[in-house]
């Protein structure tokens, strides 16, 4: 896992409304009825927990870096959560673990895989989140690689999905009930399995990440397009070709942390605004 290099530009990070949420979350719980896997959570560096950014990591990997690419990260008011993949990849003796099943009896990667089982398992985490650690759906966000990446994605858009289910539901019934999107999505080099069509887009926003062709990590030729057709914001940032894996370096973190810095809320503290390393404050 690479050193995150600070960027040096002066990122202020938007104020929240006034919420009786707490400022510190109690700490999420391993169990089946809570987080069934392995995880590392971090709270904010700043004793104030405003989002959480969810790690996601690839095929073949484990939670372990990605917890301490969490720490690195220190974005101000977000704690981290690092969660393992469920799925041991069979005949390795290594810790690796895949997200759902990957490879055919043949070991061969299977071309259009069920992610069901990753996606029933953010289910569990986000009740949990949601219920026993006060967590509000929109300060959740996702930083997922490679298949981590498209299992973040597959998500927000499953989650946005039973969203408008309940909508519909609730005004069936007379009731009230506005759908509530996900936070945020990074998917870096993870593209869409499924083609979205939904009654109407999810407005979670998502940077897609990618290195170009002839990348072996290139998107597939229809990868951008398959987003546009879920969600209604969608931000591209290219990394170099010639490179591979997670971005590397201040230059190809620069997109990743300009995004968090328009996107992820904060409390005003002392009638302060809390900024991103290197900033002034402002009142």
């Amino acid at each position: 896992m690479p050193e995150i290099s600070e960027p040096q530009a002066e990122y202020i990070v938007r104020e929240s409304s006034a919420s009786t949420i707490p400022r510190v979350k109690p700490r999420p719980k391993q169990g089946s009825a809570a987080i069934p896997v392995p995880f590392e959570y971090t709270p904010s560096d700043d004793g104030t927990d405003e989002n959480l950014l969810i790690l996601l990591h690839g095929l073949g990997d484990t939670h372990v870096p990605f917890g301490k690419l969490g720490k690195q990260l220190k974005l101000p008011q977000t704690a981290t959560l690092a969660i393992r993949a469920p799925e041991q990849i069979p005949f390795l003796y290594e810790q690796a673990y895949q997200w759902y099943t990957s490879f055919d009896p043949l070991g061969d990667l299977i071309t259009r895989p069920n992610p069901t089982p990753a996606l029933e398992l953010l289910d569990k985490v986000l009740k949990h989140l949601m219920t026993e650690c006060q967590w509000p759906p929109e300060r959740i966000h996702f930083f997922g690689f490679a298949q981590g990446g498209t299992v973040a994605a597959e998500y927000a858009y499953h989650w946005w999905q039973a969203e408008l289910t309940k909508e519909k539901g609730a005004e069936k019934k007379g009731e009230a009930y506005s759908a509530k999107p996900l936070g945020t999505i990074v998917t870096v080099s993870g593209p869409l399995i499924s083609w979205p069509t939904p009654s109407r887009l999810c407005p979670t926003p998502v940077l897609v990440v990618h290195r170009p062709t002839p990348s072996p990590e290139a998107l597939p030729n229809n990868g951008l397009a398959a987003f546009k057709k879920g969600f209604s914001h969608v931000v591209e940032a290219k990394l170099s070709a010639r490179g591979q894996g997670m971005p590397r370096g201040k230059e190809e973190m620069e997109p990743i942390m300009r995004f968090w810095s328009e996107v992820l809320s904060r409390r005003q503290t002392e009638g302060l605004y809390e900024v991103m390393s290197g900033a002034a404050p402002v009142s």
